[in-house]
């Protein structure tokens, strides 16, 4: 894999883990910005669906995404953890260019999968933070890279009620690049 990349993405896996790493319990039913998650819920998201889902298509396979969440642990952050460092094991392996196929019959460089992780950590790590107020300072790398990435490849067929993502939620473009990448999402980037 091109180094680079695996930078990118060991940076939001390390970003997410951070934030994971000082939630407390008694923040488990706060709600998230992603408004169908509470801090638990998608804590759970991210470690036993997301993480799983990861490695296949790091593989070049097409994960299924409709299965159910797994087993939380009582160690959320040494869970999540672990299965980045398996997760980047199989990325170090990879040939980027290799054509795999994609949803929809298609077929993608495999590039397109890391990408795809590196936006959904990112997205992800901003609703923890903002749901639990923490002090990890986010990196604004990560979110420029998310928010060109997902420019590209977000189409408004995705966007709109019982669909994967809002409708997108206009900020000013000199805002700071993780309240412009909440609003391409369709999150309030100043929630209250």
């Amino acid at each position: 894999m091109d180094g680079s990349v695996v930078k990118v993405l060991k940076r939001a896996l390390d970003q997410t883990v951070a934030i994971i790493a000082t939630i407390h319990l008694a923040q488990a039913g706060l709600p998230t910005p992603c408004a169908v998650w509470d801090v638990e819920a998608l804590v759970r998201h991210l470690v036993t669906q997301d993480l799983p889902h990861f490695m296949v298509a790091a593989t070049g396979e097409i994960p299924d995404w409709t299965s159910p969440p797994g087993e939380l642990r009582a160690d959320w952050a040494q869970q999540f953890s672990d299965d980045a460092q398996l997760l980047l094991a199989i990325w170090a392996d990879a040939d980027l260019e290799r054509l795999v196929p994609i949803p929809g019959g298609r077929q993608a460089p495999l590039r397109l999968h890391a990408d795809h992780q590196i936006t959904e950590l990112t997205v992800h790590s901003w609703d923890l933070a903002k749901a639990t107020a923490t002090a990890v300072e986010l990196d604004p790398t990560l979110a420029e890279h998310a928010l060109a990435w997902s420019r590209r490849m977000l189409q408004p067929e995705f966007r709109g009620p019982d669909k994967a993502f809002g409708q997108e939620i206009p900020v000013p473009q000199d805002s700071p690049a993780y309240e412009r990448l909440a609003g391409w999402f369709g999150r309030d980037p100043a929630p209250t």
